[in-house]
């Protein structure tokens, strides 16, 4: 347990008189982070990829081996295939408005799983709308899936992990499904990546997108993983400066890989924090904080199941835990807790149609990491019994 107490330890927002219990929607940040971020702003405020003195070179070699070290995190084969955005919302819109706006025509079909959040969703909505194509309902079953590819269909969008449910697709098998039709897969890891290792080319995932805010690292900072042939063919959506290598009134020239998806300034304080997340998170055996979240996990279930009238949403050992207590609306059980300086998430997750399929109108969630303990669960538990006295 010395090694889970010396990795809290790095968390500054933890004390003992708040747990936090939503590191589904945005993880802590380590002390590395921090520092790492206040260095850039209180000491070097240079821009990249412009400027030629000594602290504009220094900031845009610490943005290139950023950009490696993410690609060897995903096990991508080259660091051009790494794209910088403001989060997994902006990548899967710019995977939808690139690539697919260009590629799909009327008839051409998109499988959506019913487990997406409204970002692997409402992107694929609005470009179904502009082609002329055909969003397909997939419950995320193997054995489905096979009956609904044909030759219409082009991509496939599936979570690598549903913030619902705490589900993991099985992305080897549908990778191998998907790819037998030549469509395209488009995996949306923001909840995944910090709880289950990628390989996107053993995977052979097309596109892979995340955010550092989940990964312990800085908001506004998100990642897009595409295969180099695939990048190399999109038009870019967004233009300004560094983008381009020739501009005129008549036209412009794009940069190579991975620069013409990246115009203007990107956000540099935050690609030095995240990069300073990933030196950190090397200190640490992933295994064996997975495993430790597993454990508290079915410590937490277990105190969950001794509650009358509770119905669990999530699957079993899994970091994130959704349930809802009959007869009492979610939502009041939050501000109680709230008061108790317990911080969890109530409502529809961004994932309403997920929510009519579980026959709900929004859920409890607790989201575990390696920095909670079972000081953080017993407490829990103790402030809901009492918020389940008093709404009953």
């Amino acid at each position: 347990m010395l090694l889970l107490e010396k990795f809290r330890a790095d968390f500054p927002a933890l004390t003992s008189h708040n747990v936090y219990l939503d590191s589904a929607a945005t993880a802590l940040k380590p002390q590395a982070m921090i520092d790492a971020t206040v260095e850039y702003y209180g000491h070097n405020t240079a821009t990249a990829q412009r400027s030629l003195h000594q602290d504009a070179l220094q900031v845009t070699a610490t943005i290139d081996q950023t950009r490696q070290n993410i690609a060897d995190l995903l096990h991508a084969k080259s660091h051009c295939e790494i794209i910088w955005t403001r989060g997994t919302t902006e990548s899967i819109n710019l995977i939808a408005q690139s690539y697919a706006r260009a590629q799909l025509h009327i008839g051409d079909e998109i499988i959506v799983s019913e487990l997406e959040h409204h970002s692997n969703l409402l992107p694929w909505l609005i470009v179904a709308k502009q082609t002329g194509a055909k969003i397909i309902k997939w419950s995320a079953d193997i054995d489905e899936l096979s009956r609904l590819l044909s030759a219409k269909t082009k991509i496939v969008a599936i979570t690598q992990m549903s913030n619902v449910t705490g589900f993991c697709p099985d992305l080897a098998q549908i990778s191998q499904l998907v790819h037998q039709t030549n469509a395209v897969l488009v995996v949306d890891g923001a909840q995944g990546v910090v709880h289950h290792p990628i390989d996107v080319e053993k995977l052979n995932i097309d596109f892979y997108a995340f955010s550092a805010h989940k990964l312990y690292g800085p908001t506004g900072l998100g990642i897009l993983y595409g295969k180099q042939h695939l990048l190399n063919q999109m038009d870019v959506w967004h233009g300004g400066g560094k983008m381009l290598k020739a501009a005129s009134f008549t036209g412009f020239t794009v940069e190579d890989l991975p620069y013409k998806f990246e115009a203007g300034t990107q956000n540099i304080a935050g690609i030095i924090g995240f990069k300073a997340t990933l030196d950190w998170l090397t200190k640490w055996n992933e295994a064996q904080l997975e495993n430790y979240i597993k454990q508290l996990a079915s410590y937490t279930e277990s105190k969950l199941s001794q509650l009358t009238n509770i119905q669990f949403y999530s699957v079993s050992n899994s970091p994130i835990i959704s349930f809802n207590i009959q007869n009492i609306h979610h939502n009041d059980i939050a501000i109680l807790l709230s008061e108790q300086n317990i911080a969890i998430r109530t409502g529809e997750l961004c994932a309403k149609p997920l929510m009519d399929k579980l026959g709900c109108h929004g859920v409890i969630r607790i989201s575990l990491m390696p920095y909670n303990n079972q000081h953080d669960i017993d407490h829990f538990i103790t402030a809901l019994q009492n918020a389940i006295e008093l709404l009953t």
